[in-house]
C-alpha cells in the first residue's frame, strides 16, 4: 500500500466529482466585474478560486477603478472569482493549488451560474442565499436576511465625533499640515471646499514620514480617487463605538453592525480599532450618530445576491446563481 501511495493514487470514487469549486455550473449568460487597464490583479496574499472576493478602493486602475482583489473585505463583496486555470501550485510537494499569487492578473464574475463549497454548518437548500465571510470569501447559505453574528454586546453604545485639519488632496492622496481638533480616523467622513461627496479615509500611510503623527499630520488613501483639492481647512465626522456589557464572540475591523436601539445608522461598520481589540473598549465606526446604551451586534458574512440552485450538506459543492426563480 505504501508503494501505491507513492506511485499514483490510493482511492478509487464510485462517480466521479460533479465540478471542482469556482466553475461554471452552467451554460448560461455571465458577467464579469468591469476593471480597467492594471486591473484587476489579487491583491496581498492572493487570491483564492471559488471564494467570494472584495476590491480594495486603494489602489486604483488607470480608469479610477479598482485594481486589486482579495478574499477578505467589508460591504457587499465584489464578486466570484471563478476557475479558469489561473491559479498556481504554491505549496511545496502538493499537486494541485487554489491560489493567485498576490500580483498576476485575475478576474470576478458579477453573474453566472457557478459551483461554490457550502462552508456553513449546516445544509444548504435551493432558494437559500449565499452569504461571504468577511474575512475569507467562503459561503455559507441560510434564509433572506440572515447574517451569521459574530459578536453581541448588551450595553453598548455609539457616539457621535468630528474632526478637522487642514489638508490638501491629488488623487486619492490626502495631505495633513496641520490638525485643528481631533484625531483622524479611518472611517472618517470628509468634508470641504471642492471635496467629493462620500469622500472617506481609508487610512494612514505607513510608514510615517518625519514630521508625521498617527491621526496627526501626515498621509491618508481616500476611497475617492482622482480628486485635486488645494490646501485648505476641511472637517470629518465619524462614530466611536464603545463596546460593553456581557460580551460574546469578538469585534473586527470591516464587519457589519446591526441594532435595533433608536438612532441607529443601517449600514454602520467598524473601520478602525481604538482601544478595543476583539473585545470590551472602543472601536472607529464610518456613520457618525448616537446610540444609547442596548444590544449591538457585529455579523461575521454578508448576504450575497447569489442563490442556491442545488442542496448540498456542509464540505458539499453547490450550484449557485444570480437569478432567481421564477
Amino acid at each position: 500500500m505504501g508503494l501505491a501511495n507513492a506511485l499514483g493514487p490510493s482511492q478509487i470514487n464510485v462517480q466521479p466529482a460533479p465540478a471542482v469549486a469556482g466553475d461554471f455550473a452552467s451554460a448560461n449568460p455571465r458577467f464579469n466585474y468591469l476593471a480597467g487597464p492594471g486591473g484587476l490583479v489579487a491583491g496581498i496574499g492572493g487570491l483564492t478560486i471559488g471564494l467570494f472576493a472584495w476590491v480594495t478602493a486603494s489602489p486604483v486602475d488607470a480608469n479610477g477603478t479598482p485594481a486589486w482583489a482579495t478574499n477578505a473585505g467589508a460591504g457587499p463583496a465584489a464578486g466570484f472569482v471563478h476557475r479558469e486555470q489561473q491559479a498556481l501550485i504554491t505549496t511545496y510537494l502538493t499537486d494541485a493549488g487554489m491560489t493567485i499569487p498576490a500580483g498576476f492578473e485575475c478576474g470576478l464574475m458579477t453573474g453566472g451560474d457557478f459551483w461554490v463549497v457550502n462552508s456553513g454548518t449546516t445544509e444548504a437548500e435551493v432558494g437559500m442565499k449565499a452569504y461571504a465571510n468577511f474575512a475569507n470569501g467562503k459561503a455559507t447559505f441560510a434564509a433572506t436576511g440572515s447574517p451569521t453574528n459574530a459578536a453581541t454586546s448588551t450595553a453598548s453604545t455609539i457616539a457621535a465625533e468630528t474632526n478637522g485639519w487642514t489638508g490638501s488632496i491629488s488623487g486619492n492622496l490626502m495631505t495633513v499640515t496641520a490638525v485643528s481638533s481631533g484625531t483622524l480616523v479611518p472611517g472618517t467622513q470628509v468634508s470641504g471646499t471642492g471635496v467629493a461627496a462620500n469622500t472617506a479615509i481609508l487610512g494612514q500611510v505607513i510608514p510615517l514620514l518625519a514630521g508625521e503623527t498617527l491621526g496627526g499630520i501626515g498621509r491618508y488613501t481616500l476611497n475617492v480617487p482622482e480628486q485635486i483639492v488645494a490646501s485648505e481647512a476641511m472637517t470629518g465626522t465619524y462614530g466611536l463605538l464603545t463596546v460593553g456589557g456581557t460580551l460574546t464572540g469578538t469585534y473586527a475591523v470591516g464587519q457589519t453592525l446591526t441594532s435595533a436601539v433608536s438612532g441607529f445608522a443601517a449600514g454602520t461598520q467598524i473601520t478602525g480599532l481604538g482601544t478595543g481589540t476583539g473585545g470590551a473598549g472602543t472601536y472607529y465606526v464610518n456613520l457618525t450618530q448616537t446610540v444609547g446604551s442596548g444590544i449591538i451586534d457585529a455579523s461575521v458574512n454578508v448576504e450575497t445576491k447569489w442563490i442556491a440552485m442545488s442542496a448540498g450538506l456542509a464540505g458539499e459543492l453547490i450550484k449557485i446563481s444570480s437569478q432567481a426563480l421564477g
